[in-house]
């Protein structure tokens, strides 16, 4: 039998009882060869040119508009309700202005992204370039 037997007095051969590490050694060093070659490979990087931010403050506080959108869509401009025609007629003539006020779109957490992606679309019509969106701070992320 190629296992050997329970007859110790038989030939003075004792099974080998321990696994053999040098061929999982060989494949571990092959693997991790093989992943040292494709890994930078697999990485994807978006080459882009960002802007150098300076820590000098601004020199002039620009003007700012607020528009709020609330939970059931409807509008609101500086805290006044508007109908969406209104807020088409006040982007115009915002975007007549020099220099364009900001505008500051802070949308509830429950409003469908319908009527914020519909706000956006209006004001690029309009030809409002300065366009900001506003946000609250994560009271679990602050120290």
């Amino acid at each position: 039998m190629a296992f050997g037997s329970f007859d110790q007095n038989k030939g003075g051969q004792h099974p080998v009882s321990e696994i053999n590490m040098v061929p999982l050694i060989d494949v571990m060093l092959v693997l991790l060869i093989i992943f040292m070659i494709t890994a930078p490979l697999m990485t994807h990087a978006v080459k882009i040119d960002l802007p150098k931010a300076s820590s000098e403050p601004q020199a002039t506080e620009t003007e700012h508009i607020a528009l709020s959108i609330n939970g059931g869509g409807q509008l609101f401009w500086d805290e006044t309700t508007v109908s969406r025609e209104q807020f088409n007629e006040r982007l115009a003539q915002i975007a007549q202005q020099s220099p364009q006020p900001e505008l500051h779109v802070r949308a509830d957490q429950a409003v469908p992204y319908r009527f914020v992606a519909e706000a956006l679309a209006d004001a690029a019509k309009a030809g409002v370039t300065r366009i900001g969106f506003v946000s609250e701070p994560d009271p679990s992320s602050t120290h």
